[in-house]
């Protein structure tokens, strides 16, 4: 049994206040449930997809991987303990803080924690309102978006994620950084987002690059363009439209320095026809740095 998709995602923030108004004014996310050190944010039905705490990293802190069924996490258990990998059943408290009704807990190899869990809370007795007015985002299945994060030990993380956890490779783009030397990173799938999670084999000052949402409409991503300006939102990256999952997005600086692309019409990958190919380039057209 394979984790079905990226559930939620952690990140310690050194000012709450100023991703509050990036994510509630700017990303148009909802407020969900909160603490003087911790603050959850909704982007559909499940009472959270992000959660933030107090911290100096300005980092990922947590991934959250949901499997569909509690069979599925009896069979993921029994795949983690024959491969020897250590995990540690989370506390009820840790349970029922991230509203889940059961939860593991462990490390991929370049040390991030992350959480596999089952019977994530639907809150739809309260359903989703956006606070920026944005329509909707594509979630459901597909979770939340996507990571992209920096791994040095790159073929130990890959067998965690693949052999491990049942990701599969999309595809690969070589991004050239310098006439001697070109960046292979490395794209997976566990659903039929294109992909959930990206690997990039470097040294970085943050684990994580980027996070993506993607917005039910072209309008909807139009509208959060026009939202930087006003909200002194630094934009990163001109509106463009990526070589592999065909995404049409933008990308802007967070409070904490990594970013975030805002993206729509990516394309889906199904696995009895798809085939992984490997790209010269990293978008089709637009996509390029801003100063």
């Amino acid at each position: 049994m394979s984790v079905g998709s990226l559930g939620y995602v952690g990140f310690e923030v050194s000012d709450l206040a100023a991703w509050d108004d990036y994510l509630t004014g700017f990303l148009g996310l909802m407020r969900g449930a909160s603490s003087g050190e911790t603050a959850r944010y909704r982007m559909d039905e499940r009472a959270f997809r992000f959660h933030l705490s107090k911290g100096k990293a300005d980092d990922i802190a947590f991934i959250g991987l949901e499997v569909e069924t509690h069979e599925g996490m009896r069979a993921l258990r029994e795949r983690l303990d024959k491969a020897g990998v250590k995990y540690a059943s989370a506390p009820d408290n840790l349970k029922a803080e991230r509203g889940v009704r059961d939860l593991i807990v462990l490390s991929d190899p370049s040390g991030l924690q992350v959480e596999i869990y089952v019977g994530a809370t639907s809150l739809t007795n309260m359903p989703f309102s956006s606070s920026a007015g944005v329509s909707g985002f594509l979630t459901g299945e597909q979770g939340l978006g996507h990571v992209v994060l920096s791994a040095e030990r790159i073929d130990e993380v890959r067998d965690f994620y693949m052999r491990i956890l049942g990701f599969k490779l999309s595809d690969t783009i070589g991004m050239a950084l310098g006439p001697d030397f070109t960046l292979l990173i490395e794209f997976y799938h566990c659903n039929p987002r294109h992909h959930t999670l990206a690997i990039a084999p470097i040294a970085a000052p943050k684990r994580i690059n980027h996070f993506m949402v993607e917005m039910a409409t072209l309008d909807d991503v139009g509208f959060a363009l026009d939202r930087l300006s006003k909200l002194g939102v630094k934009q990163t990256m001109t509106l463009g439209k990526h070589s592999n999952d065909r995404m049409v997005s933008f990308y802007a600086a967070t409070p904490s320095g990594f970013e975030v692309e805002v993206g729509t019409a990516g394309i889906a990958v199904h696995d009895d026809v798809w085939r992984v190919t490997h790209h010269e380039a990293i978008s089709m057209w637009g996509h390029k740095r801003c100063h």
